[in-house]
């Protein structure tokens, strides 16, 4: 792969994007193709865009088992713009439905595209995006799983995001923001994944010509800083070899519910000399993240053939298949297309103990002089950060236990016996 770039350059911060106006249940939306859309309760809000159940337009009101979701924002902002972008080119549902039949795929894990248009309220512009409805994201799933999936259910994940990615690749884009939040399960198939989120979706092959290797020190670190690409970080559009890297990144830390860098996010330097120092001796990192004798040999194998790839190489799926596949036999399990999520699932993996003193990976850290000059849609993004509490311990003496005790009876009822509660950072925190 091309050497490192050079920390990125200072530029103007990126102009504040519009925050999307709630509309009530019950107003018509009507698309390119002059089909009626009704908006029912909102079930997603973000920084800048609206989610909103939808039905086609009839006399009834929209329930809480409608079929569709209806994404809006102001027409100013642009990942909307960008996602629609993908999905008119390449989610039509004619395009998936002959896909799945020419590879005898049961379904693939990408959202079909049912119509989009713009909409006007209060001399404001807005424009939507019509789609089918899915379930829990994988993220919170993972969260309420102790930061741990299955050994087995990783492997099948990693089979059905090669699915997709391959569809993708083939239509010319890549993703470059495969992550646990951007993985929903069906609504009504809880064994089915779907990638979503594709405001940072790129061609990177418009008309069969794929894009040269040019890094942009404006364009370093896109993407979500754990999972993104070596590529990225050194401000080189994605290809189709940085997707594999970043689902191989999930899908390590699945296993092992946290990769080494994450203790230091806030240098995106710092984790991109990292995730190179890793992928020059895959062995010392696969240690680094899990304990000794239980390293997924599977994972080794994916990140090597995934280093062997250059710029614009084309993946071979089936191989990278193969050795999920194997994976699976190796401990007598198989892809029988079921999703084990259950906390007690006997083929987790052991994670590494944790240990008073770590050995760190000699880095040369570069700290960026200045900010990203990022568009909005490439804005960095990260994902929460969860904030480990190790309780101290103190020695009482006997004579000050005995103090405790006698003014015990002074102390208020609602206090805990510890005193303190649990501090929180942007989510739940991580059980020790």
């Amino acid at each position: 792969m091309p050497p490192k770039s050079k920390a990125p350059q200072k530029g103007k911060a990126p102009a504040k994007r519009k925050l999307a106006e709630e509309f009530s249940p019950g107003e018509v939306l009507t698309d390119t193709f002059k089909k009626q859309w009704k908006l029912g309760h909102p079930v997603g809000k973000g920084g800048f865009g609206m989610l909103y159940l939808a039905h086609e337009n009839s006399p009834k009101p929209v329930g809480s088992d409608a079929p569709f979701v209806i994404k809006v924002e102001p027409s100013e902002n642009g990942p909307l713009f960008s996602e629609l972008k993908f999905y008119m080119r390449a989610a039509k549902p004619d395009l998936i439905t002959n896909w799945v039949k020419s590879k005898k795929l049961k379904y693939l894990g990408v959202p079909k595209y049912w119509g989009s248009g713009l909409y006007e309220k209060g001399g404001k512009r807005y424009r939507f995006m019509v789609m089918d409805r899915f379930g829990k994201d994988l993220q919170k799933i993972f969260e309420e799983n102790d930061r741990q999936f299955a050994r087995k259910t990783v492997l099948q994940l990693g089979l059905r995001i090669l699915d997709t990615l391959e569809y993708i690749h083939e239509h010319e884009y890549v993703h470059a923001d495969i992550k646990a939040s951007n993985l929903l399960l069906d609504y009504k198939n809880p064994n089915q994944v779907y990638l979503v989120d594709y405001g940072l979706a790129y061609r990177y092959s418009p008309d069969g010509v794929h894009k040269e290797y040019k890094e942009d020190p404006k364009r370093c670190h896109d993407g979500t800083i754990e999972f993104t690409s070596i590529d990225a970080h050194c401000g080189v559009y994605p290809s189709r070899r940085s997707d594999l890297e970043i689902l191989g990144y999930c899908m390590i830390q699945w296993l092992c519910g946290k990769l080494p860098w994450e203790k230091n996010l806030k240098d995106p330097c710092y984790v991109r000399d990292y995730k190179v120092k890793s992928r020059e001796n895959l062995s010392v990192f696969m240690e680094e993240c899990f304990s000794e004798g239980d390293k997924p040999n599977e994972l080794i194998k994916y990140m090597q053939e995934v280093r062997s790839l250059e710029y614009n190489d084309k993946p071979s799926y089936q191989k990278l298949r193969n050795i999920l596949l194997e994976g699976l036999k190796s401990f007598k399990a198989k892809d029988d297309d079921k999703l084990d999520f259950s906390v007690l699932s006997v083929n987790k993996i052991s994670r590494s103990p944790k240990k008073k003193t770590q050995k760190k990976i000699s880095l040369k850290t570069e700290t960026p002089d200045d900010e990203l000059d990022a568009p909005p849609s490439k804005k960095v993004r990260t994902s929460s950060l969860k904030k480990e509490e190790n309780g101290i311990k103190e020695k009482t003496s006997a004579t000050s236990k005995k103090k405790l005790m006698e003014t015990s009876t002074q102390t208020s009822p609602g206090i805990s016996k510890s005193g303190r509660g649990r501090g929180r950072g942007r989510g739940k925190p991580r059980k020790t």
